[in-house]
């Protein structure tokens, strides 16, 4: 067995929403297998310092920061002009942005809706189109989109979350099918409860909190390393012959009926 399949030496990631939660974790995986990392956040001072943990932690790793909001074409744009100036062409694209606004169907303004598709899912999709040319030049390249457990059933995350995750987890199958003779595996993940400053609130209601536990056959809330590790996971040459699936990392959630 090859060490190497194991390992991402000389392998270059772009990472969005890198600077907290899961793309934190999934920047500090991947620079452990040995990649070097672009990270791109929309908050500026906490990507600034984030910056200066990782440089610490990772000495021998070529981590660069860009600040930018890709839910705006304009910024996806300055991403990737920012990526050819540096001559930095990425193999690997993790798509992990993603924001919610959790209220019953009827109460959604269509510019919330809007806007939910467009940082969820429209990003996403010119992510990858905009990466296609670089991840295409390596023959042996992948992307990673986050999803959800509520893309693939019902949960109390709201109706427009549940849509574009669905919806994201579809595109990764269809770029997969696409993508494969130009060398892009394409995958997805999808996680249950995970720590994160997102889930904070939610999760602080103790009633809530043992419903999500009982409903969890694990037990316990994921932490955003174990999606990391599955991130890493198929962005491995390990992973090499996997492509259009989707990996649950929900504590067995999906498989618990009643």
């Amino acid at each position: 067995m090859q060490a190497s399949r194991w390992r991402l030496d000389g392998r270059t990631a772009l990472v969005t929403g890198a600077s907290r939660g899961i793309g934190l974790a999934t920047v500090r995986e991947l620079a452990t297998l040995g990649a070097d990392v672009l990270l791109v956040s929309r908050d500026e001072a906490h990507l600034e310092q984030t910056m200066a943990e990782l440089a610490d932690e990772f000495p021998a790793r070529s981590l660069l920061s860009f600040a930018a909001d890709i839910g705006d074409p304009e910024q996806r744009l300055e991403v990737f002009d920012w990526i050819a100036d540096l001559e930095a062409s990425p193999s690997l694209l993790i798509n992990n942005v993603g924001e919610n606004v959790s209220k019953p169907a009827l109460d959604y303004a269509v510019e919330e809706v809007r806007a939910l598709l467009d940082t969820n899912l429209i990003a996403a999709f010119e992510m990858c189109r905009l990466a296609h040319a670089h991840l295409a030049e390596h023959g042996n390249a992948a992307i990673v989109n986050v999803g959800s457990v509520s893309g693939l059933v019902h949960v109390r995350t709201g109706a427009p979350y549940g849509m574009s995750k669905a919806a994201l987890h579809q595109l990764s199958r269809n770029l997969a099918c696409e993508w494969a003779g130009d060398g892009i595996r394409v995958n997805s993940v999808a996680p249950w409860y995970i720590r994160t400053r997102r889930t904070e609130e939610p999760l602080a209601d103790t009633d809530y909190f043992d419903e999500v536990l009982g409903r969890t056959p694990m037990g316990r809330i994921g932490e955003p390393e174990e999606v990391a590790a599955a991130i890493a996971f198929l962005c491995l040459p390990a992973a090499a012959y996997i492509t259009g699936e989707c990996i649950a990392v929900d504590g067995g959630f999906l498989h618990n009926g009643f």
